[in-house]
């Protein structure tokens, strides 16, 4: 008989149990490398088998996207994982309403939601760039994904008063730019350092660029946009476009550079029939018997050989734990985590954040102001106005009439209900004219700095320092995962990549445990 080797033991395990497997066992064997180069590797439950261990027993406290992605990773181990959710339902800030919910907020009463049968409102998380981890895990998880529109040219820009097409604000500003460098550099004072054929390609950049005329200078173009756009007839343009100064003064530059951010992008994507496809996929794959929702937890305790985690009337006892609160909830639950942990915990900073969703019966944005998806940004305390990426053509829709963060949300949190909704018209009016408000049939909004267990749209750092780091290490047997603690905060990229950090670790130590 052949003696066995290494690799043909490897290779056979590989066959028989997939790569998880043959990881596993060449990590028993001591011949994988200590770390994976970023990569992560899902738990399995060949990791334990190769090793003759057994999986451990875990509680994770917060079923919002963090705590649903750790449960999600370690059950592919058959780590024996309960969520404990303080919260009516599993999610947290990923929250789609539709007609029949209710919004609950720390004060005042619950607002109850009308919407008709199909339109439904992203309350939390509303788009996902294509390079975010969030889109693997659709992919994975089977949610099925559209476009949704981040960057409509013939959306609105609304600054100073002033109302124009997002395509006329742009051009009007890149042209004034193309023409000013365009002179600066015929004039000669880039000779120093561009060849003739240099400055002879960059004015040409800049004539296509800005849509110059024969001398370098911009007079407005059909870029613009149209009061009637050409058919049969040349169609109609717009006014010209006023001077300079009188474009800078309109003060546009954020407004047409809002999708230039490294986690912006032209499209973007949004799962079909809602946000909560995400939670509904992981809750699935979880199994909804592992959630206990209506558990706000009163103690959390690490021991030498276990962690303890209380509420009012009841008590779970697991060997490890992932928290996955909010920084500024966690620190008001006792534990026994140390006062550099609590210290840390006091460090990032809620963000104020709201929305309010407009349902409207006939879809005046696409039929009246040709709108599809996209966004109009203003100078005003509502900031966006967001046009649905889905169900185009449809008999009703609902549009985002606000999305603020900061000064802006603490705003409108502060009003009632009511208030808000009668503020929100009052300005999106400016823009849109009478049909915002008389063709209204029903709204809800939402403040997140007011809602229960939350109390926050997202946490910010001051400084990325070592409290940041402290807390992406364990205390004891607890875990830290969520948004706030990456560089992707208020992404839920951030959540599942914090929560794989965690498993991560969670997972060798398990591992290595004797």
């Amino acid at each position: 008989m052949n003696a066995l080797t290494r690799r043909g033991l490897l290779v056979g395990i590989g066959a028989a149990g997939g790569a998880g497997a043959m990881y596993a066992a060449m990590g028993a064997l001591g011949l994988a490398p200590a770390e994976q180069a970023g990569a992560f590797t899902p738990p399995a439950p060949g990791d334990f088998t190769l090793r003759g261990r057994a999986s451990a027993r875990v509680v994770i406290v917060g079923a919002g996207i963090a705590g649903l992605t750790v449960a999600y990773e370690l059950g592919k181990a058959g780590y024996d994982c309960t969520l404990l959710e303080a919260g009516e339902r599993a999610g947290g800030r990923n929250l789609t309403l539709r007609g029949g919910d209710r919004v609950s907020e720390t004060s005042g009463p619950a607002q109850e939601v009308r919407f008709g049968e199909g339109v439904y409102f992203n309350a939390g998380p509303g788009r996902i760039a294509p390079w975010m981890l969030t889109m693997d895990y659709c992919r994975e998880l089977g949610i099925p994904v559209e476009t949704f529109v981040n960057n409509n040219a013939h959306a609105y820009v609304h600054t100073k008063g002033r109302t124009v097409r997002a395509r006329a604000a742009r051009a009007d500003m890149y042209g004034y730019i193309a023409e000013l460098l365009a002179k600066a550099t015929n004039v000669g004072a880039l000779n120093r350092t561009l060849t003739k054929d240099d400055k002879e390609r960059l004015l040409e950049f800049l004539r296509r660029f800005g849509d110059l005329g024969p001398a370098y200078e911009y007079d407005g173009s059909s870029r613009r946009g149209f009061v009637k756009y050409p058919a049969v007839t040349r169609g109609i343009p717009l006014d010209p476009p006023g001077a300079l100064h009188q474009i800078l003064a309109a003060a546009t530059g954020r407004a047409i550079t809002n999708d230039f951010g490294y986690d912006q992008a032209t499209p973007m994507f949004q799962p079909v029939g809602g946000m909560d496809a995400i939670v509904r996929a992981l809750t699935a794959a979880v199994g909804p018997g592992r959630i206990r929702t209506g558990v706000q937890v009163t103690g959390i305790t690490t021991r030498q050989n276990d962690v303890e985690v209380t509420w009012s009337g009841g008590a779970h006892t697991a060997d490890y734990c992932v928290v996955t609160l909010p920084p500024h909830v966690l620190a008001t639950v006792p534990h026994n985590l140390g006062a550099a942990v609590q210290a840390a915990l006091k460090t990032p900073v809620p963000v104020a954040a709201g929305k309010i969703g407009l349902e409207y019966g006939r879809r005046w944005w696409e039929i009246d102001d040709r709108i599809y998806g996209g966004i109009t940004e203003t100078d005003l305390d509502i900031t966006h106005i967001w046009y649905p990426s889905h169900d185009y053509h449809a008999r009703r829709g609902l549009i985002v009439g606000y999305y603020a963060s900061e000064g802006q949300a603490e705003l409108y949190g502060a009003l009632t209900p009511e208030d808000r909704l009668r503020r929100a018209l009052t300005q999106g009016k400016k823009i849109h004219g009478e049909k915002y408000r008389s063709e209204l049939l029903s709204s809800v909004s939402i403040a997140w700095e007011r809602r229960p267990h939350i109390r926050g749209g997202w946490a910010r750092w001051p400084a990325f320092d070592s409290s940041f780091t402290l807390l992406q290490r364990p205390s004891g047997r607890v875990y830290f995962a969520g948004d706030w603690l990456t560089y992707l905060i208020a992404w839920q990229a951030g959540a599942m990549e914090s929560a794989r950090n965690a498993v991560t670790q969670l997972h060798q130590r398990v591992l290595q445990s004797p």
